[in-house]
């Protein structure tokens, strides 16, 4: 693992001491927005808290995807209505302006008379992208746009990354041993179809809840021969990922997990004889020639996936790294040594996590220096 500039200028959190009020609530937003994360894709995950007097009289998250926005629900919470003439909104995201799966929110903050709506970011989507505002505004509301922008910012990654790159947000993982490799050598495998651990339980279960909150999880040919992975959360609590797999030549046995009905699986092939598909599956042509790794962030924003989660194989990752199509690379570095096998990925990021998780090491980049940690 190749890391470039292992500690550049970071932004950190300012002091709890030295934050406005406004900041203190939006910070509060961002922190129950996460409660959603995992369940409002292709939605964003936005958090909402209303003030009145200086105190928090409701709050609010995105509910599950088809469900209420986050403003709805914070002024649903509230219990005496009457306050909400003489409070303040708070909000991560412009709240929307347009009817989708619900009426538009921007439209219930005037309807009970909330006359001051304080927003962390401007909603970049074509749908509202500062309508929100502007009928806010022409409503009489005040309204404060760019709170701890760059934390919201970063909180709302995924959507940005969706509305702005037409692509969903890339997080490569994977686990390589204390001498740096992801697999050892076959003939140490034989013929035993089931994964080789280079971490702990611990470690394991966290992918599985990182599963659960990202739509999409991506493997390769060789990944699933190797190890006929279940690709699920069978180890947390959550909704299962789209399982995207790459089988250009359809190698994979009808008999391996990922064709076992239980959640949905996405292929990408270069065969076109759909007689040769499975019952379990749906199917894309890719050309494995050309610009692999666009062709797919193509095909997945096309599927609405906001989000996945890449676990493999190394050629798989490295057409991601080499591509520059990345957004956080999560890399477990367990104790055990193999002397030989298939080395690890070769990527240059910032590092913006460093933690232990018992006796296994995970760190955590990005691709770019103005991610907030």
């Amino acid at each position: 693992m190749s890391i470039n500039n292992p500690q550049p200028n970071k932004k950190v959190p300012p002091s709890v001491d030295l934050l406005t009020n406004d900041e203190i609530y939006m910070l509060r937003c961002i922190e129950i927005a996460k409660y959603g994360l995992g369940s409002t894709a292709p939605n964003p995950m936005v958090g909402a808290v209303i003030v009145h007097n200086g105190k928090i009289i409701g709050e609010g998250f995105t509910s599950a995807f088809g469900g209420n926005h986050a403003e709805v629900n914070a002024i649903h919470s509230v219990s005496d209505k009457s306050l909400l003439k003489d409070a303040t909104i708070y909000v991560t995201l412009e709240p929307c302006s347009h009817f989708g799966k619900t009426p538009p929110c921007a439209d219930l903050i005037i309807q009970m008379g909330i006359p001051k709506v304080v927003i962390g970011l401007k909603d970049p989507h074509e749908k509202v992208a500062g309508n929100g505002i502007k009928k806010l505004k022409n409503a009489g509301c005040i309204v404060k746009v760019g709170i701890l922008e760059q934390e919201c910012k970063d909180h709302h990654a995924r959507f940005l990354t969706n509305c702005n790159k037409k692509r969903p947000y890339i997080i490569l993982k994977w686990a390589e041993t204390i001498d740096g490799y992801i697999a050892p050598d076959t003939l140490l495998r034989g013929d035993k179809k089931e994964p080789f651990w280079i971490t702990n339980t611990r470690s394991r279960q966290l992918v599985h809840k990182w599963r659960s909150e990202e739509p999409g999880i991506l493997v390769g040919t060789n990944t699933v021969m190797a190890d006929n992975p279940q690709l699920n959360v069978r180890n947390w609590t959550g909704k299962n990922p789209l399982r995207i797999v790459l089988d250009r030549e359809l190698k994979i046995p009808s008999t391996y997990h990922i064709f076992n009905g239980k959640q949905q699986t996405l292929i990408c092939t270069q065969v076109v004889d759909s007689k040769q598909y499975n019952s379990n599956a749906r199917y894309k042509i890719v050309d494995f020639e050309a610009n692999l790794a666009q062709q797919l962030c193509k095909i997945l924003y096309e599927e609405n996936i906001q989000s996945i989660i890449i676990e493999g194989g190394l050629h798989t990752l490295q057409s991601f790294i080499d591509a520059n199509i990345w957004d956080e690379a999560r890399i477990f570095k367990g104790t055990n040594r193999f002397g030989t096998g298939l080395s690890a990925p070769r990527i240059k990021g910032y590092i913006t996590q460093h933690s232990q998780i018992l006796n296994d090491q995970l760190t955590v980049l990005h691709n770019d220096q103005e991610h907030y940690i």
